[in-house]
C-alpha cells in the first residue's frame, strides 16, 4: 500500500480505465466497487447515484483504496493499492465539476449526459453526487 503519495500515483491511477473503490463499513469491513475515475486538479473523483451503499459507508469514514481492475473489479495480481480519503460532494456546481472530469476521459460519460437530456423530460434521473479523492 502506498504510504506517502508519489508525484505520479494520480497520474498512474487515473490511466486506468476502471479501479476498484474500496470503502469501509462501520465494522471495518471492506466493500469494493469497480468505477471509473478522472482526475480533477489534484483530485481523483468519481460519480455515482444518489443512495448507494459507498456514499452510506463515507457518511461515517472518508478512508478508501483504490486499486486498477477490470469492468467486473477483477484486480491483477500484484496490483499496486492506493490510499486515500473522500468527499462527498452533492453540490450542484460540484456535480457538474465531476461530469465534466468524467466526460473529458470517458466518451459513454458524455454520451449518457447527451441522451438524458431528452430522456429527463420523460422521466427525471436519480441525482447523483460526486466523490473527491485525495491520495494520502
Amino acid at each position: 500500500m502506498s504510504s506517502t503519495p508519489l508525484p505520479g500515483d494520480l497520474d498512474v491511477v487515473n490511466a486506468n480505465q476502471y479501479v476498484q473503490l474500496t470503502t469501509f463499513r462501520r465494522t471495518g469491513t471492506a466493500v469494493a466497487s469497480p468505477v471509473w475515475v478522472a482526475r480533477d486538479g489534484g483530485e481523483l473523483v468519481v460519480i455515482t447515484v444518489e443512495g448507494t451503499g459507498k456514499l452510506k459507508r463515507l457518511a461515517h469514514t472518508s478512508r478508501v483504496e483504490l486499486r486498477p481492475c477490470d469492468f467486473r473489479g477483477r484486480v491483477p495480481d500484484g496490483a499496486p493499492t492506493y490510499a486515500g480519503t473522500a468527499v462527498v460532494d452533492r453540490t450542484p456546481e460540484g456535480v457538474a465539476a465531476v461530469k465534466r472530469a468524467m466526460a473529458g476521459k470517458y466518451v459513454m460519460a458524455r454520451l449518457g449526459d447527451a441522451i438524458a437530456v431528452v430522456t429527463d423530460r420523460i422521466r427525471k434521473r436519480t441525482p447523483r453526487a460526486g466523490i473527491r479523492i485525495t491520495l494520502t
